[in-house]
Order: C-alpha cells, then sequence, then structure tokens
C-alpha cells in the first residue's frame, strides 16, 4: 500500500483525496511539515510515499503520471512528490530541513522572491523536490502536455485552474499517451487506433502487460504451427494469427502506458518475445514448405541472419553515439529538415520496414503466397532497408564532429561479444591507430572467414585456418578502445562473420537438417547478442564475462564450427554436434538472463520508438 499525506488541511469540496486513493494510496492529513515528516516516518520502509499540496487542482493522470511510476525512484509534478523506498531517506533529510522554515502547504519564497520562479517551487512538495535534486537524488518531472497540475492560491486561480481542469477530457488524454510516439506507419494507422481500446478493456479487467506479452507469444507460436502444416488454409490461418499476435503485442505496451505497469520482467519479455515471435513464424513457414517439396531453409535462416545484423547496426551507432561531446553534423541536420515535412517522415519509417510494415507483408504473403517467395521478399525488402539506413548512418559519422565517451567504447567493446581467443590477442597485441583502422581490420577478418567458408572446399582445414585468422584480427581490432568515427561498425563485422560462416558451412555440408540446426544455434547466439543489448541500454553493463568466456566469443564458437565441419564432413554427426552445441548456448545463456532480470538490479527498459 502507498501512503499519500496531505501537508495541510484539505480544501472543502476538493475530490483530491478521493483521487488519490483512486491510484491506491492510503491518503492522511498532516498539520504542519513537522507532522509530515512524522507520519513518513511511520510509513513502514518497503511502502511509496507521497507529499501532496491539499490546495492542489489537476487531472487524475497528472496525478499518476507524477505519483505512481515504478520507474523512477522520485518524482513530482506541481505541488505533488512522491519517493520510492530507495530515495525514502533523501526524502527524509530534506522533509527535516525544511520543517522549521516551511509551513504545511505554505509560500516557501518570501515577498522578495523571484517572480520567475516556478511557482510549483512554493509549496512544501516543490520546495522538497529542489532539495532532493541539491542532494543528488534526481527528480523525474514528467511531460504533462494538456493536462492541469497547478497549486492555487486565492479563489480566482482555483476557479481558473477548475476550468482548465474540465476543458480536458482526462480520459483521452490518456489514451492517446498509451500510443508509442514514435511508431511506424502500419502501426500508427492501422494497429493503434483501435489497439488502446484493447489496451484499457484489458486495464479495466486487471489484466497485466506481460499476460498480453505471453498472449502474443502464444498466438505467433500457434501461427507457426498452422504455417508448419504446410497447407492453404493453414497458411491463411498463419497469416491471420500473426496480424493477431502483432495486434496484442502493440496492445501490451500500450497497457503497461496507459495503467504504468512497468516492469523489469516486462522489460526482459518485452525485448525478448518479439524475436522469439519471429524467428518461430520464420521456423513455421520452412517446416510448412519442407512439407510441401520446397526446402527453405537456407532462406529462413538467411532472413534472419539478415535481420540481426540490421539490429546490431542501429544498436551498434546509437550506443556509440549515446553520450558523445559535439554530437552533430551536416547529415543529421538535413535529417532533421526533411522531418518538418510530413510525407518524408512516414515515408523514411516505411523505408526501414520496422516491426509493423514487416509483419503485415509476411501475414499477407504468407496467405496469399508460398514461404519462398515470403523469404524472397524479407531478403530483399531487408536488404533494401540495411543499406539505406547503414548509408545513413556512415554519412552521418564521417560528417559528425563528435568525441566518444568511455562509456560509448566500453558499450561497443562489450556488443563486440570477444571471447577468450580475441581477448587473449589483445591484451598482447599493440593497439593499431589511425581513425579507421579497426573497422578496417574487422571487416577484413570477416571477408576472410565467409570468404573461406564459401570458396574453400567443404570439410577443407585451410577453413580452420581462416578461423584462426579470423580470431586474430577480431582480437588486433579491440586492441585498443573503440572511439573512432566508424568503429560502430566492428560489432555489425563480427555479428555478420560468425552468423554467415555458419549459414555457409550448414548449407554447404549436405547434411540432413544441418541447416535448421544452424537455424537454432544462431537464434541462441542471436538472444545472447539481444539480451546484451537491452542490459546496456538499462546502465548496468553487459552479461558477466564468465557467460562470454563460457560460450566461447563470437570468436570461439565461429572456429569451433568450422573444426565441426572439418572433422565431422558429410556426415550425421555435423547435424548432432551443431545441436548439441546450440542447445549447450541456450541453456548456459538463458538460465543467466533469466537471473538477471527477475533479480532487484534489472532495469526496466521499455522503448518508445518501434524497433525495425
Amino acid at each position: 500500500m502507498s501512503t499519500a499525506i496531505l501537508t495541510g488541511t484539505p480544501v472543502p469540496g476538493s475530490s483530491l483525496a478521493d483521487d488519490l486513493r483512486s491510484l491506491g494510496f492510503d491518503v492522511q492529513t498532516a498539520a504542519d511539515a513537522g507532522d509530515a515528516a512524522a507520519r513518513l516516518a511511520a510509513v513502514p520502509a518497503g511502502h511509496r510515499v507521497a507529499l501532496v499540496d491539499p490546495r492542489f487542482v489537476g487531472h487524475v493522470h497528472a496525478l499518476r503520471l507524477g505519483l505512481t511510476d515504478p520507474r523512477f525512484p522520485a518524482a513530482a509534478v506541481p505541488g505533488a512528490l512522491t519517493a520510492q523506498p530507495e530515495a525514502r531517506g533523501a526524502l527524509m533529510r530534506a522533509l527535516r530541513r525544511a520543517t522549521a522554515a516551511v509551513g504545511a502547504g505554505a509560500p516557501v519564497a518570501g515577498p522578495d522572491a523571484d517572480a520567475d520562479a516556478a511557482p510549483e517551487d512554493r509549496t512544501v512538495p516543490g520546495r522538497i523536490a529542489i532539495a532532493l535534486e541539491a542532494e543528488g537524488t534526481a527528480v523525474k518531472r514528467p511531460e504533462l502536455g494538456s493536462l492541469t497540475a497547478a497549486v492555487p492560491t486565492d479563489a480566482g486561480a482555483r476557479a481558473a485552474a477548475e476550468s482548465a481542469r474540465d476543458q480536458v477530457d482526462d480520459e483521452a488524454v490518456r489514451l492517446r499517451s498509451a500510443v508509442k510516439a514514435h511508431d511506424g506507419f502500419f502501426t500508427t494507422y492501422g494497429i493503434s487506433p483501435y489497439s488502446r481500446y484493447i489496451a484499457r478493456w484489458c486495464a479495466r479487467r486487471g489484466l497485466t502487460p506481460n499476460q498480453v506479452t505471453t498472449a502474443s507469444l502464444i498466438t505467433a507460436l500457434i501461427a507457426a504451427g498452422a504455417a508448419a502444416t504446410g497447407t492453404r488454409g493453414g497458411y491463411v490461418a498463419a497469416g491471420i494469427l500473426l496480424l493477431v499476435s502483432f495486434v496484442l503485442d502493440c496492445t501490451d505496451g500500450q497497457l503497461a502506458r496507459y495503467s504504468l505497469q512497468y516492469s523489469t520482467m516486462g522489460a526482459w519479455l518485452d525485448a525478448t518475445f518479439d524475436r522469439a515471435k519471429e524467428y518461430a513464424y520464420y521456423a513455421g513457414l520452412a517446416i510448412g514448405a519442407v512439407r510441401g517439396g520446397d526446402d527453405v531453409w537456407t532462406l529462413a535462416l538467411g532472413a534472419m541472419v539478415l535481420q540481426a545484423c540490421r539490429h546490431v547496426v542501429d544498436f551498434s551507432f546509437n550506443e556509440a553515439n549515446h553520450d558523445a561531446v559535439a554530437n552533430t553534423s551536416p547529415t543529421a541536420a538535413l535529417s532533421d529538415k526533411l522531418d518538418s515535412v510530413g510525407w518524408t517522415v512516414w515515408a523514411r519509417r516505411m523505408i526501414v520496414l520496422p516491426i509493423g510494415e514487416r509483419w503485415a507483408m509476411i501475414a499477407v504473403l504468407t496467405a496469399l503466397t508460398t514461404p519462398r517467395v515470403v523469404f524472397y521478399a524479407l531478403l530483399v525488402g531487408c536488404s533494401l532497408a540495411a543499406c539505406y539506413t547503414t548509408a545513413g548512418r556512415l554519412l552521418r559519422s564521417l560528417t559528425r564532429k563528435a568525441r566518444r565517451t568511455d562509456r560509448a567504447a566500453r558499450a561497443l567493446a562489450d556488443l563486440a561479444d570477444s571471447g577468450p581467443l580475441a581477448q587473449g590477442v589483445a591484451a598482447v597485441a599493440p593497439g593499431l591507430r589511425g581513425g579507421f583502422t579497426a573497422p578496417v581490420v574487422a571487416l577484413l577478418g570477416t571477408l576472410v572467414m565467409i570468404g573461406a567458408a564459401l570458396f574453400l572446399p567443404y570439410g577443407s582445414w585451410l577453413t580452420v585456418a581462416a578461423a584462426a585468422v579470423y580470431a586474430l584480427l577480431s582480437g588486433l581490432a579491440v586492441a585498443r578502445p573503440l572511439k573512432g568515427a566508424l568503429d560502430w561498425l566492428v560489432p555489425p563485422f563480427f555479428r555478420a562473420g560468425e552468423y554467415v560462416t555458419i549459414l555457409v558451412l550448414a548449407a554447404r555440408s549436405d547434411v540432413p537438417h544441418a541447416v535448421p540446426a544452424a537455424f537454432g544455434l544462431v537464434s541462441a547466439v542471436a538472444y545472447h547478442h539481444y539480451d546484451t543489448v537491452y542490459r546496456i541500454r538499462g546502465g548496468t553493463g553487459a552479461p558477466p564475462q564468465w557467460l562470454v568466456r563460457t560460450i566461447g566469443g563470437h570468436e570461439g564458437r565461429t572456429a569451433l564450427v568450422a573444426v565441426l565441419a572439418a572433422v565431422l564432413t558429410h556426415t550425421s554427426g555435423f547435424t548432432t554436434a551443431l545441436t548439441a552445441l546450440a542447445a549447450a548456448v541456450a541453456l548456459v545463456v538463458l538460465v543467466e538472463s533469466i537471473r538477471f532480470w527477475v533479480s532487484s538490479s534489472a532495469p526496466a527498459v521499455h522503448d518508445e520508438g518501434e524497433l525495425a
């Protein structure tokens, strides 16, 4: 139970206490600031507390945004302040310091105070929020937009605030804010206009975002099963169910924003289930095609590899520039100008084939054509999208005058996923000089590895030698901090080197079920890489080094697959070995990932934009 303490006598006729109770607060009234401090100290340590000026006038959703969001230790809106258990100590210290000087709800500024001071700073909660920030405790102040949150000091101001509140539909604003600020065209106009109402329906029936996320996953798995039947009816059902799954996928996030039900478990589910659904659907299409006499497993794995590499380009570029100093470029300025022209915004979002457009295309093509056509369309569409986005990022990087921080360099090193072999080389090798050396060396290693897998005789030990060269060059590429203009390309090159090598060796093996086994291996490794991204985004750093060493790093796994291909040439043992490796990687990675995401230290990471 959360506790809200009114810092003075309630205003007659005010609905403030009822509004706070509707948000789950036990409401108490303090006679003055000293009484408020005593009441706050009596609240159990593990409970959220709030201080609210009794004169507050505003929308319930303004209070909800300011006082109930679980992502922030402390938050405030004009006239109201909340603190979760981790910020309770700082709140108590600030309140005790203010007790002698501030009356309950009285203005904290004297008659000579700065006339430009923010009005919310003149209340007990506002003054204490400033004190918390001065002490180093971050206080989140949510954007309220058209919502009202005010502390009027006379009858005229109160009447004006009540009039402003009554002119804005609180529920309409809440519904609009449940939708992401930056979504794709299909999601914005084809899904969100009605999925937000599904989210509200779920909220009113006590359903949680995690339950909706799970329902989306189950629906997608059923869709994959329908596709695996290999019948036209199955394909039609699969397409419809995939769209239903996507509607639920949008609904879970909208439900979380509508009801502010953010959680660490929800962050983990949201971050991983989209990939699991898409990859499972690819597998279902491949199984269905095989039943119809058309083996498209190589195309399915190629689509997955391309999609994963696209994402790591986005992740790597964003992390490299997350907190760069002097982070401007003519290319970015041009992009901002284009954003001012409405139609270009949607055109550019559609070009990158985000998840909404991509799943809609997959669903329609599944119902009307064949799995082979679906994968051809995916490979062509995602390739064009990858070229467009990568070209833009290259231009920005080359024209941008920015200094990368140590944090960015650390994030890129973590995304590189270097194992014991590359780390050993990096430890003894001198850092190569030159602004573009690291990506050039990484690209060279990737080309050597993929070229050997493609053009050397299958099973040749020269491919193993190429893997050794790949490990050597991988270590050289990360021997110095990745702070160069194009160093963000290093992780994508490594992803391509590992994934494509596995794909090529499995496809060339001519061993039954080798490509499906490789599909499983790449899926397990890709999960590890996505998990790394979301940990970094949450500010907790990459997975522990013991995990990276245990699963070998990208160069270790690539070398191992090359050795397996040489030792088990054209035998069913290759499929068995790939399957065992996939199972081992998946087991270790999933156990550690689940342990982390359900722990109290895991961040609640929720995207506000649509992932491509």
